[in-house]
């Protein structure tokens, strides 16, 4: 059986769901870095997508979406996905608000309105993948 880009790059299913969990300690460590990290990624996609339409929105996109799966592969659960996903949007929201000089780093438009959406939707879409978390939540308990 040939497989895929997509399954030899990401892995199947039941490879995903058969590694180890990462130790409590790595994971607590983990979670800020990934915050930050995520915060890190929208400032630079905000700048990017901006800057050289369509290929700055598909390379802004591309990385965020890779933040938020990579705190999932690293984690091994739903959170690790979430929080570099607070930390995008959160960030976002303070780039979205006009200064009192009447500046502000996401303008309103296509590419702005298509990163905001399309980020969103990879996060959760990142966030809802099965995990190797004990609680079970999207994978079927052992």
């Amino acid at each position: 059986m040939i497989r895929t880009l997509p399954a030899r790059v990401l892995g199947s299913r039941e490879e995903r769901l058969a590694e180890r969990q990462p130790s409590r300690t790595g994971r607590l460590v983990a979670y800020p870095l990934l915050f930050v990290l995520g915060a890190l990624v929208s400032l630079c996609g905000c700048f990017v997508q901006s800057l050289w339409p369509p290929v700055g929105l598909l390379l802004a996109l591309g990385a965020s979406v890779a933040v938020f799966y990579g705190g999932l592969r690293v984690t091994g659960t739903k959170l690790g996905a979430g929080v570099p996903l607070a930390g995008w949007f959160l960030l976002l929201l303070v780039l979205m608000a006009p200064r009192p000089e009447g500046d502000f780093v996401l303008a309103a438009g296509f590419t702005s309105y298509a990163y905001l959406f399309l980020g969103a939707v990879g996060g959760v879409i990142c966030a809802t993948l099965p995990t190797r978390s004990g609680f079970g939540y999207g994978t079927l308990t052992r």
